[in-house]
This record gives structure tokens, sequence and C-alpha cells, in this order.
């Protein structure tokens, strides 16, 4: 299915909202995401997306349809962690199992180590988001640990796993 990774546009809230606002998307990501997700927390989102741009994030609208879908992003570590930044990525449920995610994993690691002067991306996936696992290993990505009891969500401790792509 053909999309694209573009900036994040004001016109993208309703769209954003309209995918994010989901409970399976919700229960894999970090609490800061919230559900339900409104229309203010979409125009939130972007435009504190906006004012960070090109600091310390890179942050892109997966546009499929015409219409922003999902979105992924990655964010610059600090201190001795500066050669790293963390992947980040939801994409609307109907949209899923299509290869729209691997894919884009793929094209925004490339274009963060052509970007920027890191030398890994990683990301920490909750050990039960199989589909997330899925699409970082097919996208390059190697599992680096297992992080046990490391996640609080949803009333339940579980484990996490670190995934990192490594500059070639």
């Amino acid at each position: 299915m053909d999309f694209e990774l573009r900036e994040l546009q004001s016109s993208d809230a309703i769209s954003i909202a309209k995918y994010a606002n989901n409970n399976n998307i919700a229960n894999n990501l970090r609490n800061i995401f919230p559900h339900p997700y409104t229309v203010d927390d979409a125009r939130n989102f972007i435009n504190e997306s906006k004012n960070n741009e090109e600091k310390n994030q890179y942050i892109r609208a997966i546009v499929v349809n015409q219409e922003a879908a999902g979105v992924i992003g990655c964010f610059i570590k600090d201190d001795v962690h500066c050669k790293c930044c963390e992947i980040g990525y939801w994409l609307g449920e109907e949209f899923w199992g299509k290869g729209i995610m691997t894919e884009a994993v793929k094209r925004m690691s490339q274009e963060i180590f052509q970007t920027y002067d890191v030398v890994r991306i990683f990301a920490e996936i909750f050990s039960y988001n199989a589909g997330s696992i899925r699409v970082l290993e097919k996208a390059g990505f190697q599992l680096e640990g297992k992080l046990k009891n490391s996640i609080y969500k949803n009333g339940i401790v579980s484990d996490s796993f670190i995934y990192a792509l490594i500059r070639q």
C-alpha cells in the first residue's frame, strides 16, 4: 500500500485524532499518549512537534489515502547518549498488517542516519506487542535485551524489549 512521510500540518489534527482514538493503539504506547484521543490532543501534539522540530526530534506524519493515518518520530537523546535516538510510532488499526509501518521505519531510519550525527536508533517495545516486534525485525533492528518488569500499563506489570539499528 502506498504512503508518504511528510511534516505534520495543522490540517492533520482531525485525521490524527480519528485514527489515534483507539484503545488498541493506546495500549501499546506510553501513558503520555492519551485515550480517548481528541482533536485538541492532536492539535497540541502537532504544535509541540513543530516547536521542537530540528532541535531534538524528527517527526513525520504517515499519510495514507491523503490522510495522516499515523505518526513516526525519532527523539535524539542527550548527555552520554547524544549519538542515539529513540524511534516511536503508531498507525491507524485499519492499516495494520499491510507493510506500511515496516517501510516507514526503514525510511525514517535512513533519513535519521543521513540527517543527524547518530550511530544508533533504538526502540523500547512492550513484550506483548507482537506486531511492533515484527515491524522492527523486518526493518533490520536487532533485539538487544529484555527488561524484566519494566513497564506498568493498565494495572499490569510487563516486560519490554530493546531493539536497535546501528549505523553501518
